[in-house]
């Protein structure tokens, strides 16, 4: 039996243990406590992510490369080629276990391109529907080094809270297979990656290892970006369906590679790049490995784009259908933000128009922003960030519910659109011009139809460059027909569209046709826009057919109705609206030799705009 003294002792040792005990839990909360609020993760304010300081600086991110097996063969080794795909995470992914939304950017262009080469364009100096000597091929001189692909978008998105992931496309850089310059395997490619982004394929450390990389760090919500090829890519993704690629911002994308290099029919290069062809794509992109590139030359440059391209007649076949990704959006689910300049006559504004019309018919979430400059830019962050908020990290900023169109003004910054209930403005209409009087001078272009004005002849001539034929007071080798000066502004909103009837004194000729604000503004501070509305081309020989083009008869009309380029233009009071008729385009169309007559029906010619306020608009800034 314990004694009196035996038992103060154990119990002043019992409470002691216990106050220390009770101490080292206490100790332990305030310290769980401390390290739970020094989680870092996304902050969101008025629905946008914040650049977060845990997430923010180079220190802070881990980057590794690896290897995504795709379901596809194009190099023909008889394995399926694997893409290069590097990521950019917050470390916090590994030390809290954080999972992140990711901004996916893939690109030909990450590992090198073709330097330019005397002859590495087609020759555009000959007659229409003929043959020129071959061109010279370029190579690419492949640059990189693992594991960074590329920097682009990290400072952007990272600190607010996103995973950055880059690809190489096929056949460039370390990425296996062939380019295709839009062929399936340009979908297939950034599906599979994100597909290993959601955990369906499997993903190497290494080109032809067998050590697996998971991404156990994705929330498996993905979105994609990029401005020109690198814009188009996010399209051809979206077009597979596939699951997880919730949003997409395409800015300046080539949608359709025979809108691009042929127009209506005719062989017209993009602004910039005369003589260049779907195949002097390939050649400018293919960094891709050197002993896969013969086999890659003979089957898709030499083969595939040599027997599909027909530069001969520029009509519409499969070989460009299977590269218009508008034939293969029926799967696609991934909201769209669309942005373009309206005077990119690079990329033009077409491409971007026809896919959001057809996303919105297609009933997907879709805005589109447009400004007033060239190619590419972006719409504004805030914009962007508000899209990516929404659709990959979930938060509920309203976004789905913000005005569908927004236009930067004339004159104003490229952070400060205009918004509009859609694109074209629902307010526009359209409004049918007519020619008259003499165009070798300026004719009248009115809302009064033409009747026994007759037909008047221009003569071809590539050696004029389009804005002197617009200056000129007179001139034989074009036509022009403008409006009354305006003494209110007018605003158009959506296609132009002409129609008309001409004959050539030859089998085939080129024609064209430019919308311009007169008088023309030679100020060295001019903008495209002060100037040029929008403009368009076609080749007559396919007034009946896309797909099949038939040599005119010399002296013999025939109709066409074609659009313009999509524009949302002000034309200020003060100027008129002139419409400019003629032959070789020098910036655009092949060159034949100077002399071919066009003759132009003025009773059967007239050109359609889409008027803001439609006829009576027009007709008050007239002072009719």
């Amino acid at each position: 039996m314990l004694s009196v003294r035996q038992i103060t002792i154990f119990l002043a040792a019992f409470l002691f243990l216990f106050s220390m005990h009770a101490s080292a839990q206490k100790k332990k909360k305030k310290n769980k406590k401390k390290v739970k609020a020094e989680l870092v993760v996304p902050v969101f304010e008025n629905g946008e992510a914040q650049v977060v300081p845990g997430f923010s600086g180079f220190d802070n991110w881990i980057r590794h490369d690896l290897f995504v097996e795709t379901t596809f063969d194009t190099d023909g080794d008889g394995k399926l080629d694997r893409m290069h795909v590097s990521v950019t995470r917050p470390k916090q992914t590994d030390t809290d276990s954080l999972k992140l939304p990711i901004i996916y950017v893939s690109s030909p262009y990450f590992s090198g391109t073709a330097e330019d080469v005397e002859g590495g364009m087609w020759n555009v100096e000959h007659e229409l529907g003929e043959t020129t000597k071959e061109r010279v091929h370029a190579e690419v001189t492949r640059r990189g080094e693992r594991p960074i692909i590329s920097n682009s978008h990290l400072l952007k998105w990272v600190p607010r809270g996103y995973i950055v992931v880059h690809s190489c496309s096929p056949g460039t850089g370390l990425s296996q297979g062939a380019p295709t310059v839009g062929g399936d395997n340009e979908s297939l490619a950034p599906k599979a990656v994100i597909d290993w982004l959601c955990g369906r394929v499997k993903g190497y450390k290494e080109l032809t290892g067998t050590d697996e990389v998971t991404a156990y760090w994705s929330s498996g919500k993905v979105g994609m970006t990029g401005t020109s090829y690198n814009g188009t890519l996010p399209l051809a993704a979206a077009t597979t369906g596939v699951e997880g690629l919730e949003a997409i911002i395409p800015i300046a994308p080539n949608t359709s590679y025979y809108h691009y290099y042929r127009s209506n029919g005719l062989v017209r290069s993009p602004g910039g790049y005369l003589g260049e062809d779907v195949d002097v794509l390939y050649d400018f992109i293919h960094s891709g490995e050197e002993s896969k590139r013969a086999y890659n030359n003979k089957t898709v440059r030499d083969t595939e784009m040599k027997n599909g391209m027909d530069r001969e007649t520029g009509d519409y076949n499969d070989f460009w259908a299977g590269r218009d990704y508008l034939n293969h959006m029926a799967p696609m689910k991934a909201a769209l933000l669309m942005s373009h300049g309206f005077n990119d006559w690079n990329v033009m504004p077409e491409h971007s128009y026809r896919i959001y019309a057809k996303a919105k018919a297609m009933g997907l979430q879709t805005q589109i922003y447009y400004h007033q400059f060239g190619h590419g830019g972006p719409p504004p962050m805030k914009m962007m960030n508000r899209w990516f908020t929404h659709y990959l990290h979930g938060i509920e900023n309203g976004v789905e519910n913000d005005p569908k169109s927004w236009i930067v003004r004339e004159g104003d910054k490229m952070d400060s659109p205009t918004a509009y209930a859609d694109y074209p403005n629902p307010a526009a209409e359209n409004v049918m011009l007519f020619l008259h009087e003499n165009g070798t001078t300026v004719g009248s272009l009115n809302q009064v139809a033409a009747a026994k004005e007759g037909s008047q002849k221009l003569i071809d001539n590539h050696t004029f460059i389009g804005k002197d034929l617009a200056k000129a007071d007179s001139s034989i080798n074009r036509l022009l027909f403008a409006t009354p000066t305006l003494t209110k502004d007018v605003h158009l909103s959506g296609l132009s569209t002409i129609r008309i009837k001409v004959a050539s004194n030859k089998p085939a000729a080129n024609l064209s046709v430019w919308l311009v604000s007169l008088p023309w503004n030679d100020d060295s501070k001019a903008k495209t826009y002060d100037n040029i509305i929008t403009r368009g081309w076609a080749d007559p020989q396919n007034n009946k057919s896309l797909t099949e083009s038939s040599p005119l008869t010399p002296g013999e009309f025939v109709e066409l109705t074609f659009d313009l380029q999509p524009d949302d233009h002000v034309v200020k009071a003060g100027q008129q609206i002139g419409l400019m008729i003629f032959s070789s385009d020098q910036e655009f169309t092949l060159w034949p030799s100077p002399g071919t007559e066009l003759t132009i029906d003025l009773d059967n010619t007239n050109i359609t705009l889409p008027v803001v306020g439609g006829a009576a608009t027009l007709n008050i800034a007239l002072g009719n």
